[in-house]
């Protein structure tokens, strides 16, 4: 027996009921002691964050238990699957810090998949059904009232492998044949009522070619390959928790006559991950990239993993908002702001701080030396000892924030206005003196004076003012665009909402998302500035723009032409505009 020890007995923060689950099994020798895991996505899409959710848990189940997890493509359905989408769910695991021990494919069973379905119908557990799939519908009955049997239920089993084997020799059409297995068409339960497993498929398959035509359905190739790999934990969403005595079953089915020592897969359920103002299906998001109402599977404002991993969110970030949402039996729809706060939480601690200005003003401090330059210190992160700094020049002509002046402003404006002080940060207090404008009113220049006297480390370095501003050196930065990225949706539920305005309207699903997709999604913003010191910044690198919000380089950034993306603004702005 095992020695394992709760998480409580250790001092460790509670066990989720998972944990729980796999101590219990731990402890009772289950599966010999072992614990084996999988993530097994299907490759007709980019992953997105819900997907995050299950790569954590399967991933950091058998890292936490000195297990096994290996990722297992469940490639059953040719019409939909790309290596493309292969190749982007490697990476996208690889970037939030994990790898799969092995690689498999349920392709890499289709010929046990098929042998298994052969032995049923022998066993007479399963036939051949030509009826259409609105016929097979029409007799599953409904939830209160039982099935009635195919008329094809009780077809010889000579006959019924003679079809099963013309079905995968391509002289059938689609949708002429299913296999079915036998099992109760008047069961509570209605995937077992006679559920296909198998069925006809023409479009070549992305690893196997033409080699085969039938193909077996998710419900029949997922347990089984669970099974052949030697899984020990299948963790699965809550939608799958009806199919699971279906899954137990055909691992009865499996199994039959053999000794396994119940060394068996186990299917458990958790909440899948729904956020507000976010839209997860594959299905609707691939119509957005279709029809171009986003800029492709990357595009920042997609729950994707890939977009995220491009607007600027770190792997670090995502963990962490996992871990506060955690796992439970029942669903529940999480904040965006959440995951936010989870993002701020961690790029505080490893974004560069730097200085930018979006929307430029010139400021000329008229009592400083013309041609004189001055290298201040930049602090490269300050919860960050270890970051170290850089310079930044200071000269007579500085950009800084348009909304940092007021030429008449309230009492409590802490920022630029005639006759009152600010420090410039890292530099300066000056005194602002007035402004220029031209000929329609709009503010050209600010004037103001500087006090030599309250540089760092100077005798009047410590005088106490209101307002701190950023500031570049006109001559010293770099032009930049800036993409500022907010939420794809105009309303919290989209899903429901979309199934909702589909009903009263009887529309396209595009057409419903066009009437709640949110038009200022993304603004581009092409006149800004930035530190020099960013000449060389990479996508994938973390900053704080000061006092506006976290950035990274987008991908589409050149030496001639800077791109950032806003990741997430400094403050939660988007819940007192809900509030209103």
């Amino acid at each position: 027996m095992s020695d394992i020890k709760t998480n409580e007995e250790e001092g460790k923060k509670s066990l989720n009921f998972i944990e729980a689950m796999v101590e219990k099994d731990l402890a009772e020798g289950k599966n010999g002691e072992r614990v084996q895991t999988r993530f097994p996505p299907e490759p007709n899409g980019y992953l997105h964050i819900g997907h995050a959710k299950a790569i954590c848990l399967d991933f950091g189940i058998a890292e936490q238990y000195g297990g096994v997890c290996n990722l297992r493509f469940d490639d059953t359905n040719p019409v939909k699957e790309d290596l493309e989408y292969v190749d982007a769910i490697k990476e996208d695991i690889e970037w939030l810090g994990y790898h799969w021990n092995n690689i498999y494919y349920a392709s890499d069973y289709f010929q046990q998949l098929w042998d298994f379905a052969i032995q049923l119908i022998k066993e007479g557990k399963a036939y051949v059904d030509e009826q259409t799939s609105e016929q097979i519908a029409a007799q599953k009955g409904t939830p209160t009232q039982p099935g009635t049997n195919s008329p094809y239920r009780d077809r010889p089993i000579e006959e019924s492998l003679e079809l099963f084997n013309k079905m995968n020799s391509g002289e059938l059409e689609e949708g002429s044949m299913v296999l079915r297995a036998k099992i109760d068409m008047a069961n509570s339960n209605m995937h077992f009522r006679d559920p296909i497993i198998y069925r006809i498929v023409k479009t070549p398959h992305h690893r196997t070619g033409d080699k085969w035509k039938a193909y077996p359905m998710y419900d029949f190739a997922h347990g089984q390959s669970d099974f052949f790999e030697g899984v020990t934990h299948s963790l699965c969403t809550l939608e799958f928790v009806v199919h699971r005595p279906l899954y137990d079953l055909f691992i009865d089915w499996l199994k039959e006559g053999k000794d396994l020592n119940d060394n068996r897969p186990r299917q458990t359920e958790f909440n899948k991950l729904n956020l507000s103002y976010t839209l997860m299906s594959k299905r609707n998001l691939l119509t957005l990239v279709k029809e171009g109402l986003v800029n492709d599977w990357d595009d920042p404002r997609m729950p994707t993993i890939c977009g995220f991993r491009r607007r600027g969110y770190s792997p670090e970030s995502i963990h962490k908002f996992i871990d506060k949402i955690g796992y439970t039996t029942y669903d529940a729809l999480n904040e965006f702001a959440l995951l936010e706060s989870a993002v701020r939480e961690d790029l505080n601690t490893r974004a560069t701080r730097v200085s930018a200005v979006l929307n430029p003003v010139k400021l000329i401090i008229t009592n400083y030396p013309e041609g004189q330059v001055e290298e201040m210190e930049a602090i490269n992160n300050p919860e960050d000892p270890s970051a170290g700094s850089h310079t930044i020049e200071f000269s007579r002509e500085l950009w800084i924030e348009r909304e940092d002046f007021m030429e008449d402003a309230p009492k409590k404006f802490f920022r630029m206005t005639p006759g009152q002080e600010v420090r410039l940060k890292n530099a300066y207090i000056v005194k602002c003196t007035g402004c220029k404008k031209d000929a329609d009113g709009n503010i050209e220049e600010i004037y103001c004076e500087y006090d030599p006297n309250t540089k760092s480390g100077m005798p009047d370095s410590n005088r106490k003012v209101k307002g701190t501003l950023h500031w570049l050196s006109c001559a010293h930065c770099l032009p930049a665009e800036v993409r500022l990225y907010d939420r794809l949706w105009n309303v919290e539920n989209p899903r429901d909402e979309l199934a909702a305005i589909r009903e009263a309207k009887n529309c396209s699903p595009l057409e419903a998302m066009k009437e709640i997709i949110n038009p200022d999604s993304l603004k581009i913003l092409e006149n800004c500035y930035v530190e020099k010191f960013l000449a060389n910044a990479k996508p994938l690198d973390y900053l704080q723009f000061q006092r506006i919000g976290y950035f990274n380089v987008d991908k589409d950034s050149t030496a001639g032409k800077l791109v950032f993306n806003r990741t997430v603004s400094l403050k939660d702005t988007w819940s007192k505009v809900k509030d209103k």
